[in-house]
């Protein structure tokens, strides 16, 4: 969402911007196991999207267990959550161990469930072995050009879409996948911070990738003429993340169909280490006034 747009209510849309994306997600503890994310405001589209409300949930486990690190989170998001009003995290530690704990988090918001997940945190050790996935041999994020769609400028990040293939034109067809590169200007001052906001942009871009090979259909369309949004998303953390160095996340999708379509993500940084890896449930049917929606492209 950018500037100047105006609301849904009349008023002006805030200025996304990179400190604005860790102010919501740099939940504050509320009392025992409870979080509190800030509302963001006046928006263009009141609906808060997933990789946001799992970013939260990330903070909010790493600063419940703060000895521990987060190695795994997996989110459900069953009804929207807006903008225009904080947003609860509530969490359950059924067990707190010293080499992994268990983290049962809710989103809540007007007393009702928007969102609800499980992360396992875990306490580092000595590497018995050691192996990941290569990176894919795509172009360097020096040879792209920035990607300035309406709605995906946020200040502070740079987003280059290899082969430019982030596309709003539904004549446009290629396979199901996108590769991304992804970059923030300013460093935020703890490290499950630069988590939450590489979380952030898993959610981005498996919709479009599923719509890639069907003449007709763009992310243009995305709650205007279809209905989509992330049902569920599974991240596990692999090395600690600068998100001011480049990072590039690849995605296929490999389902699509009965309304909903299936991806796996990874991100790697600039010089080939695995930071994280993915899977993401999305949802894509014709647009009913009753139809869920629980994520929205930034």
């Amino acid at each position: 969402m950018e500037a100047g747009v105006p609301a849904g209510g009349g008023e002006e849309a805030k200025p996304w911007d990179q400190d604005e994306l860790v102010r919501l997600m740099d939940v504050r503890q509320a009392g025992p196991g409870r979080y509190t994310a800030p509302a963001y405001g006046p928006a263009e589209r009141n609906v808060v999207e997933a990789g946001q409300l799992i970013g939260g949930a990330v903070v909010a486990a790493a600063k419940e267990i703060p000895a521990q690190r987060v190695t795994s989170a997996t989110m459900i998001f069953s009804r929207a959550a807006r903008h225009d009003e904080e947003i609860g995290v509530e969490l359950d530690v059924p067990h707190r161990g010293r080499t992994y704990s268990t983290v049962q988090a809710r989103a809540v918001q007007d007393g009702k469930l928007r969102a609800s997940g499980l992360i396992l945190m875990g306490a580092d050790a000595e590497d018995v072995a050691g192996s990941s996935a290569p990176m894919p041999d795509v172009p360097g994020p020096g040879t792209l050009r920035p990607l300035e769609l309406p709605g995906m400028v946020v200040a502070g990040r740079e987003i280059r879409v290899v082969d430019d293939a982030y596309d709003f034109d539904p004549s446009r067809v290629g396979p199901p996948e996108l590769f991304v590169w992804t970059r923030f200007g300013d460093a935020p001052p703890a490290g499950y911070l630069h988590a939450a906001l590489m979380t952030q942009s898993t959610t981005h871009w498996t919709i479009a990738a599923a719509l890639r090979p069907h003449a007709g259909y763009s992310e243009a369309m995305a709650h205007k003429t279809i209905s989509t949004g992330i049902s569920k998303i599974t991240v596990a953390y692999h090395a600690d993340v600068d998100v001011t160095r480049w990072l590039l996340y690849s995605n296929r999708v490999v389902y699509t169909g009965r309304g909903t379509t299936q991806g796996e993500g990874r991100v790697h940084g600039e010089d080939g280490t695995l930071v994280a890896s993915y899977s993401v449930q999305g949802m894509i049917r014709p647009l009913t006034v009753s139809s869920p929606v629980s994520g929205t492209t930034l």
